[in-house]
């Protein structure tokens, strides 16, 4: 329907003829000088009539126009140094295509702001504002920048299921559900198909996913939808190989990000890191001994932990990116390959700027321990049947990680977890 988006307008279209689509995002009549801005999903471009210039039918036409209607333009491109990038657009003719309802729900130019709620109960016009569709943008890139990555990685992506039988991860903090007449639940992660996966000869495999948690949690950082990239790779020597992977990948996502247009418009600027530091777990509470925060030895590090540690690892290492590594085993998953001595876990946590954006480590490849530990933690085969049986036909040495899309969108840009997802799903926000 269009010749041109907003964007691709420049000086060197003086005198073209174009047709554009777009929202009437602000309108400014001085009597006979009349200036209409058009919004459309690449940026601004002003229409501007005169009387004597304009054609009557147009000068009214404008005055008809309520904000955030669909309209067509069809007309000149002018140079006018006065003008935004220095050009605009005489119009030959307006044609309302669909008229905005009004009033308004929200202001898209942001001269009146908004609460969050109401912003999410309009998300759709929420997202007319241009800083923050530059979110989504940004967003949009994280997800090409590490598919990019992983292609060239040898990964292979994958879809496993999101309804199961049973708890992937042991877990009680499940959303359930009926299948048909069974019980079933959403997937808490792909964990468990994502290991079976290694037994196929694939080697590499990778997911953009969801994790269901029905967790009542009323924070900056949680949701109970999570999105995430969730890899598994085989052949590996130990733990040491998937961080190599997550470190590349991460560093991929933030270069890339680091480019973005994007970011001039939120007033942002990401800092691209060289090296990610490692930390051992013991490390970590050394220091947050130092520091006046005690943590008792095989607990997780809570929310005050991590934050502190985030502060400790920017001003004394200027690190805002770490890996924490040898968590004590008893507070791992059953399929978390042991240390030799059985008191550590092969296993990490990527942190960035004080808040934990991935986990991941080494798993068990071996039936007969990966029985064991289940056993030891009081779990049952029950449900688990086809996911053990995977292990007993030859199982590589494997391992993984899941990546959190939404918290690396919330540290990149420092917002709040709901600000950098579409459609957040929380323990009250169901709709829309």
């Amino acid at each position: 329907m269009r010749t041109h988006y907003s964007n691709e307008i420049t000086q060197k279209s003086d005198g073209k003829s174009v047709i554009l689509y777009g929202w009437v995002h602000e309108i400014r009549d001085l009597g006979k000088l009349k200036f209409l801005i058009l919004r459309d999903r690449d940026g601004f471009i002003q229409i501007t009539a005169r009387k004597g210039a304009t054609e009557d039918v147009v000068l009214h036409k404008i005055e008809e126009l309520s904000k955030e209607s669909v309209i067509e333009v069809t007309g000149t491109v002018k140079l006018n140094e006065q003008a935004p990038k220095g050009v605009e657009i005489f119009p030959s003719s307006i044609k309302t295509i669909n008229k905005s309802k009004s009033p308004l729900p929200l202001d898209v130019t942001e001269k009146v702001r908004a609460d969050l709620d109401t912003r999410l109960n309009n998300r759709f016009m929420d997202l007319r504002k241009p800083r923050i569709a530059a979110i989504f943008k940004i967003r949009d890139n994280v997800l090409r920048a590490g598919r990019e990555f992983l292609a060239n990685n040898s990964f292979v992506e994958i879809h496993t299921p999101k309804i199961i039988a049973s708890a992937s991860e042991g877990g009680t903090e499940l959303f359930p559900l009926s299948y048909f007449d069974k019980e079933a639940f959403l997937a808490q992660s792909p964990q468990l198909y994502k290991q079976m996966m290694m037994a196929t000869g694939f080697d590499r495999v990778y997911e953009v996913t969801y994790y269901f948690r029905a967790e009542e949690h009323d924070t900056r950082r949680h949701l109970n939808e999570i999105t995430a990239i969730d890899i598994e790779m085989a052949f590996i020597k130990d733990e040491n190989d998937v961080m190599n992977i997550l470190e590349g990948l991460v560093k991929s996502i933030i270069k890339s990000c680091s480019k973005c247009e994007e970011l001039k418009v939120l007033g942002k600027e990401i800092s691209v890191p060289t090296d990610i530091r490692r930390i051992t777990y013991d490390e970590a509470v050394e220091m947050l001994k130092d520091h006046k925060k005690f943590i008792q030895w095989g607990e997780d590090l809570d929310t005050e932990a991590e934050k502190l540690l985030g502060r400790i690892m920017k001003e004394e290492y200027n690190s805002e990116l770490y890996f924490l590594t040898q968590y004590p085993l008893k507070i791992k998953p059953f399929y978390t390959m042991p240390a030799k001595n059985h008191k550590y876990s092969r296993s990490f946590d990527l942190g960035y700027k004080g808040v934990e954006i991935a986990s991941g480590g080494q798993r068990i490849h071996c039936h007969d321990l990966l029985t064991e530990r289940i056993e030891h933690l009081g779990l049952g085969k029950t449900g688990l049947e086809f996911y053990l049986n995977a292990f007993e036909y030859g199982m590589p040495p494997h391992g993984g990680f899941g990546l959190g899309i939404d918290r690396i969108m919330m540290q990149l840009l420092d917002m709040p977890v709901r600000e950098v997802v579409l459609f957040p799903r929380d323990r009250h926000r169901l709709v829309p």
